[in-house]
C-alpha cells in the first residue's frame, strides 16, 4: 500500500486540476491545493486550500511546505499566459524538498516546462493529454436550446481523453516510483468522429440531437461571435482541421500507469447527461 502523502497542486480549480484532486483523494493522499482566491475556490472536503499565484512564485513558499509532490500548469494570471517563473519556482521546490513533479504539457513549448525537464533532482513527469472529453460542453447551450450541434470537420477522428484519466495518471506519478523522466502521451481508448460523439450524447440524453456541419467560414464566423481571439480561433483550424497523428492515435498509457483501463466516451457522457438536459444551461455552468 502506498504510504499516505502530501501534494500541491497548483491549477487546482481548472478541468484537469480538480480531477488530480480527486484522484489524489481517492488513493487516500493529503492535498494542497492552490488558487488565486481561496475565497472562492469550490473543492472537495479535507482539501487544504491555499493562495498563491505561480506568476509570483515567492508566493508558494508557504504552501510548498512539508509537500513530496507538485503538480504544475504551464500558464498563469488572469489571462493565461505563458509562466516564465519556471526556474524560480523549481528552485523553491527543490528547497522545499519536494521529490516529485507533474506538469501538464500546454500544447507547445514553455519555459515551465523546459525548466522541469532540465531539472535532474526532482522525478519529473511531463502529462500530454490529447483533447479533453470536456470540450463536450461547449456544445451544452446548443443542444439543451435546439437539439443540435453545429460544428466544422465533423468526419474528424479523435482519441479524446476523460479528464479523470488524466488525473488518475498524474497520481500515480506524483506518488509512486517509476515515473521519472517520463513523457506520458494521455488518450482515451478509442477514435472517434464527432458524429460518433454526438450519437453518444443523443443516447444518454434519451433524445434526438442534430449534427449540423459547418464551413470554415461559417466555424470562424461562430467563433468569433463567442468571443475567441484569432490565435485560438487559428489554433481551433489547425487542431481540427488537420489533427496531427498523435490526436488520433490510441496508446495505453492510462491502463499501463494506473491499471485500469481508459474510460470511454460513453462513460463521460453519461456522467454529464444533465448538463445536455437541463431547461436551463445557465444553471449547470
Amino acid at each position: 500500500m502506498t504510504q499516505t502523502q502530501k501534494i500541491l497542486v497548483t491549477g487546482a480549480t481548472g478541468t484537469v486540476g480538480r480531477q488530480v484532486v480527486a484522484e489524489l483523494l481517492a488513493r487516500g493522499h493529503a492535498v494542497r491545493a492552490l488558487t488565486r482566491d481561496a475565497a472562492t475556490a469550490t473543492l472537495p472536503a479535507g482539501v487544504e486550500v491555499v493562495q498563491g499565484d505561480l506568476t509570483e512564485p515567492d508566493s508558494l513558499i508557504p504552501a510548498l511546505e512539508g509537500v513530496t509532490g507538485l503538480h504544475l500548469i504551464t500558464f498563469g494570471g488572469p489571462y493565461f499566459a505563458p509562466l516564465e517563473t519556471g526556474p524560480r519556482i523549481l528552485e523553491l521546490a527543490r528547497a522545499a524538498g519536494v521529490r516529485r513533479v507533474t506538469v501538464l504539457h500546454g500544447g507547445g513549448p514553455s519555459l515551465l516546462e523546459d525548466a522541469v525537464r532540465a531539472d535532474d533532482s526532482v522525478d519529473w513527469t511531463v502529462l500530454m493529454p490529447v483533447e479533453f472529453m470536456a470540450n463536450a460542453l461547449e456544445w451544452m447551450d446548443g443542444i439543451v436550446a435546439s437539439g443540435e450541434v453545429r460544428e466544422p470537420f465533423v468526419s474528424r477522428l479523435s482519441a479524446m481523453v476523460h479528464e479523470g484519466d488524466i488525473g488518475a495518471v498524474a497520481a500515480v506519478a506524483l506518488t509512486e516510483e517509476g515515473h521519472g523522466g517520463q513523457e506520458y502521451v494521455i488518450t482515451g481508448p478509442e477514435l472517434l468522429t464527432v458524429g460518433d460523439k454526438v450519437a453518444k450524447l443523443a443516447a444518454v440524453c434519451g433524445r434526438e440531437i442534430a449534427l449540423v456541419e459547418l464551413t470554415e467560414e461559417q466555424a470562424v464566423a461562430q467563433w468569433r461571435a463567442a468571443g475567441h481571439p484569432d490565435d485560438v480561433i487559428g489554433f481551433l483550424i489547425e487542431a481540427y482541421g488537420n489533427t496531427p497523428e498523435v490526436g488520433r492515435t490510441v496508446v495505453d498509457t492510462v491502463e499501463k500507469v494506473t491499471g485500469s483501463p481508459a474510460r470511454t466516451f460513453g462513460q463521460w457522457a453519461a456522467e454529464h447527461a444533465d448538463a445536455f438536459t437541463a431547461t436551463d444551461p445557465a444553471a449547470t455552468a
